[in-house]
């Protein structure tokens, strides 16, 4: 049976995106979409806020009257990505809350997967790039993070608890499953054949197989 191509491509060859209301009008604005991109192309310690403002097209001290320092654009970018994480995360939890753990795991992974697969370069960069933030800075994103992985630290262990999951070590099946997700920005393409919402439900069904658990039928 012949199978879908799939063309590796450079993360960055996609557009600086971020969530709807998350970015600032104006100079202040672009600047985060430029910083994002050269962020996720050289790092932060490979970049510079002259090259930041060459970007946007701006003198390189006018950086300096929308964002204190380089530090303060990534903190900012990183919080957003973590705020965006952490609110569909929520949202999937509590919608599948009475539900039982596999269909909960699934909802958890799916929302996992689509944020990295609508906003690749912030995903990359709020994950990445958060140990060049100094630890007062990083604190509100760890915290975040934090919470998100008790979210499926939650449902994994009341899974292995109900006798629906079998892991020999929860953290070590959590790790993992979030790991996939975060591996998707390197590879997924919207131009290529497999869709978002083909990568959300299959990596949704390898979480599945991760824990021991059956995925429930396709609709």
């Amino acid at each position: 049976m012949e199978r879908p191509g799939w063309e590796p491509r450079r993360v960055v060859a996609v557009e600086p995106v971020l969530p709807e209301g998350a970015t600032p009008p104006g100079t202040r604005g672009r600047i985060l979409r430029e910083a994002l991109a050269l962020f996720a192309e050289a790092g932060f310690a490979g970049t510079s806020i002259r090259r930041i403002a060459s970007a946007v097209g701006i003198n390189s001290a006018t950086p300096y009257a929308h964002h204190p320092s380089k530090e303060h654009v990534l903190a900012a970018l990183v919080a957003t990505g973590h705020e965006e994480l952490h609110a569909r995360l929520a949202e999937a939890a509590a919608r599948t809350g009475r539900d039982g753990p596999a269909e909960r795991l699934t909802a958890l992974v799916r929302a996992h997967v689509l944020i990295h697969t609508d906003f690749p370069l912030l995903a990359l960069v709020a994950d990445a790039e958060i140990h060049a933030l100094s630890p007062e800075r990083a604190a509100p994103a760890l915290a975040l993070r934090h919470t998100c992985r008790r979210f499926l630290l939650d449902v994994v262990e009341d899974g292995v608890a109900r006798g629906d999951f079998a892991v020999p070590d929860v953290l070590l099946a959590a790790g993992a499953i979030s790991a996939m997700g975060v591996r998707v920005p390197a590879w997924f393409d919207p131009d290529q054949a497999f869709t978002r919402e083909r990568v959300a439900r299959d990596h949704a069904e390898f979480a599945l197989r991760v824990v021991g658990a059956s995925a429930p039928p396709r609709s």
